[in-house]
């Protein structure tokens, strides 16, 4: 048992490990499962607060997840409640106060709000305890909602969450609301980024860029599971892998409107001048102030490269934009890089975009049939895409569908 000093060391650890995530999907995350490992609690979920509403994020549960195969995650939700009294989490968002329940089944008629069965009755799981606690940044204003479920004993028997944990597990709230803003603004300055290019290319939309990111981070963190690497590594690769992706095509705000706007096939010349959207975009971070920097480049430069090599700009200079010296092809085109000399993040996202590409409705075609993409990717493993991604892939398909679900145009 944890003295009391002990328990605030470990909030301000955990606070500190926080601050060393920039995306705000990761923040989320980690809010949810560190405020877990503390309390010793079996599930939770966290919300954010958009308006009057609060937006579902993230949901964690160690009995439901031990029914999963290895490797594979909870599906995904997207919901949202009102802040007001009909539900828990709305109650605390609206009242900003923590409210700890222990049993969600036995509500007295002192509170206005009664506890919603549907999942349980899907799931067949039992909730029990409930910590509800409001996210209050240093105005006090609640921008989320973190819920605990089921408190487990030293037998993983389900128990009261403790009322003397409440006062340092709202420190700990508040400590992550800090967090969650800090990720928030870094999020919507990459979103603007995307903006612009928006702005040039009405196909870069923010639903693209978000799938494509969720695609990758997916990929990365499959592929990390099967070598068996450790978590810190993961945690700080997703991290700046999910920012970098959305990125990828920020370059095209340099390309020429009768190019990048043009309806039909470009001829040779047009089409020399588009590949160079991954030159200018990976020229944006060729001041390396950090991970993050260094990794937008990588992406942004290879994420048109194929295994096989015949994909773009290949092996090339940033500040000339010419090939390097010895790889000359023929009438001054590159080599595309080859194999594992393409940067791993490039890899990854190359096939993240080529899904989504063909997965969703543009302007000048319609979406593919899913069989039809997945016949595709397959068909490209080690030609078009890194044969050891592509069966990351397969395995984890029914995830990426529930992002393209998630992130609809």
């Amino acid at each position: 048992m944890q003295t009391l000093e002990e328990k605030l060391r470990t909030i301000i650890d955990l606070g500190n490990h926080l601050s060393q995530f920039k995306d705000i999907d990761l923040v989320l995350e980690k809010i949810l499962s560190e405020a877990r490992i503390f309390t010793n609690c079996d599930a939770g979920s966290i919300y954010v607060r958009e308006g009057d509403q609060l937006s579902f994020r993230y949901a964690q549960n160690d009995t439901m997840q031990r029914q999963l195969p290895p490797g594979k995650k909870l599906p995904y939700a997207s919901f949202t409640i009102p802040i007001n009294n009909n539900s828990i989490a709305g109650s605390v968002a609206a009242h900003g106060s923590i409210l700890n329940i222990a049993d969600a089944y036995e509500l007295n008629d002192l509170f206005p709000f009664c506890f919603n069965r549907s999942y349980d009755q899907q799931t067949g799981y039992r909730t029990r305890s409930m910590l509800t606690i409001p996210l209050k940044n240093f105005r006090k204003d609640t921008i989320g909602v973190l819920q605990l479920i089921n408190a487990m004993d030293s037998q993983r028997g389900v128990i009261p969450f403790a009322e003397e944990d409440e006062e340092i597990i709202g420190y700990f709230a508040n400590t992550a609301a800090i967090a969650v803003e800090r990720a928030k603004m870094t999020r919507e300055i990459i979103m603007r980024m995307n903006k612009m290019a928006e702005m040039r290319d009405p196909k870069e939309t923010g639903a693209h860029v978000n799938r494509v990111a969720a695609y990758s981070v997916v990929l990365y963190e499959a592929w990390a599971i099967r070598r068996e690497r450790p978590q810190l590594e993961i945690d700080k690769n997703r991290d700046v892998l999910r920012m970098s992706a959305m990125l990828h095509d920020v370059g095209k705000v340099a390309i020429p409107d009768m190019i990048l706007k043009k309806p039909g096939r470009f001829t040779d010349e047009e089409f020399q001048v588009m590949k160079l959207h991954t030159v200018m975009g990976a020229n944006l971070f060729s001041d390396i102030y950090s991970d993050f920097d260094e990794s937008a480049a990588i992406v942004a430069l290879n994420h048109h490269e194929r295994w096989d090599g015949l994909g773009y700009p290949g092996y090339i200079d940033l500040s000339t934009k010419d090939a390097l010296d010895g790889y000359q092809k023929y009438e001054g085109i590159t080599h595309g890089k080859q194999g594992e000399d393409i940067p791993f993040f490039g890899r990854i996202v190359a096939l993240a975009d080529v899904y989504d590409a063909l997965s969703c409705r543009r302007c000048y075609k319609d979406a593919w049939d899913e069989k039809d993409v997945i016949k595709m990717i397959q068909d490209g493993s080690g030609t078009q895409f890194d044969p050891e991604l592509v069966t990351v892939f397969l395995e984890s398909v029914d995830t990426f569908r529930e992002i393209r679900d998630l992130y609809k145009d």
